[in-house]
């Protein structure tokens, strides 16, 4: 790595799936230069939980934002999509004068901007960072894209902590709208899964279904697919709809109409309020328990 990079001093908000993936991945615990604040950190309830992912990612935790900036370099705000701007709000102040604010959260172009205005009030350079493939099991090899004015000199530094990160623009939101509208597809199919394969499974028809499925498009595997999607539904689904609400005001801000990103909306947060676990990888298993838990 780079002399700035061997002395970068990194700081998350947020130390969810995301924040761990990336600190593993870029081997920073144990350096001293790692530190991360969470709201869970001033829960009672989850403190104690929180506070032991932080020690095993060597990470040193703070139960205020400005105990995780001090001295920070670049910051990685990776909190859930309806956290975003809050999380801006209440950090920016401590921010370290020219200190990356990477915004990785997944939010609409506008929310990002609002974002950007108050990271850049307080001296931060806001950079709008899309993170565009699940984090596991690459870490902090997971494709970025990087929008905004300081996106080139961002590039160049996460380049140097060896993540591989590409430039969408210029222009604060190029790479948040990218990844909104690729969600009305991605999570959008994920809720049309689990629409079509439970009224399908409550019918007593799902084989027959696939196999249709499979006949219309050989190329994919449509059993191993729906397991898959219905998974993402299970574990993330209360975060996917975060995100997709995001997604409709994207919509909205573009003046088209959010009709199948709100209902996206739905599908993912009731399945995800569910509470249950992704277990085998089968799609009629996976099936039977959220029919079941819906009861």
């Amino acid at each position: 790595m780079s002399e700035t990079a061997e002395t970068a001093r990194i700081a998350f908000i947020g130390f969810g799936e995301a924040g761990r993936a990336f600190a593993g991945g870029l081997a920073l615990g144990g350096t001293g230069r790692a530190t991360a604040y969470d709201l869970k950190s001033r829960d009672p309830a989850t403190a104690a939980a929180m506070a032991a992912c932080q020690a095993e990612a060597g990470v040193a935790g703070h139960d205020s934002p400005a105990g995780a900036l001090s001295g920070a370099t670049a910051v990685f705000c990776l909190v859930t999509a309806d956290q975003a701007l809050a999380a801006a709000e209440a950090a920016a102040p401590h921010l370290p004068p020219g200190a990356f604010w990477f915004d990785g959260n997944s939010c609409a172009p506008g929310t990002k901007r609002a974002a950007a205005d108050l990271v850049a009030r307080h001296g931060g350079r806001y950079v709008d960072m899309a993170i565009m493939a699940p984090v596991h099991p690459r870490r902090h090899l997971t494709p970025v894209l990087l929008a905004g004015p300081d996106a080139e000199p961002a590039a160049r530094f996460l380049t140097a902590l060896g993540m591989a990160p590409k430039i969408a623009g210029p222009t604060v939101g190029e790479a948040s709208a990218i990844k909104m509208i690729r969600s009305v597809m991605v999570k959008g199919v994920e809720a049309l899964t689990a629409e079509c394969l439970l009224a399908a499974r409550r019918a007593g028809v799902e084989e027959a279904v696939l196999a249709s499925l499979q006949a219309s498009d050989p190329g994919s595997d449509w059993a191993k697919r729906a397991a898959y999607n219905l998974e993402r539904m299970m574990v993330h689904g209360t975060r996917r709809a975060a995100e997709m609400r995001e997604v409709a005001a994207t919509l909205r801000e573009l003046g088209l109409p959010d009709r199948m990103a709100s209902a996206t909306v739905d599908w993912q947060a009731e399945i995800g309020a569910l509470g249950l676990s992704g277990g085998p990888e089968d799609a009629a298993d996976r099936a039977d328990r959220i029919l079941d838990a819906r009861k």
